[in-house]
């Protein structure tokens, strides 16, 4: 099971760069790259713990739903997604927010099982844990200019 570990430092208080993160508002402005939109379930606003939100984006040149819940929340350090129904096997996000001397180190870590058996684990070497990798790492810098310009 690959994990995507990523750590961005945001010049902004933990509780900013936490509800940024939940806000399902502001998923769809940072990953206006992929066209993802939020069409079922919590469609707006804060998720909870418990919510469910259906995404539906364009990957790898195909569009494709994906229904995630909310199973975790301890605010403002922690949530935790997991996939319902998607292309993955599985898959389980953990956002993490940890207060430092410079703002708010924001922590993603990203662990998925791809479907297919061998051919996934082929498919994870060759191009789609880089994606995955890409798809993160560009959130997290989305997240960042919109936390540090709120301010």
């Amino acid at each position: 099971m690959p994990t995507i570990k990523h750590t961005q430092l945001v010049k902004a208080p933990v509780e900013v760069c936490f509800d940024l993160a939940r806000n399902v508002d502001i998923h769809t402005k940072t990953t206006a790259e992929t066209n993802e939109k939020a069409v079922g379930g919590v469609t707006e606003g804060l998720l909870e713990e418990g919510d469910i939100v259906t995404w539906e984006a364009t990957h790898l040149g195909i569009k494709q739903r994906l229904t995630a819940k909310v199973t975790h929340m301890n605010k403002p350090n922690e949530f935790v997604d997991i996939m319902l129904k998607g292309a993955f096997n599985s898959f389980t996000h953990v956002h993490q927010f940890v207060e430092d001397t410079e703002g708010t180190l924001m922590i993603d870590t990203f662990k998925y099982k791809s479907p297919f058996g061998v051919l996934g684990m082929m498919a994870d070497k060759l191009f789609l844990e880089k994606y995955m990798r890409r798809f993160i790492v560009s959130r997290a810098k989305e997240l960042k200019i919109i936390a540090e310009n709120k301010e």
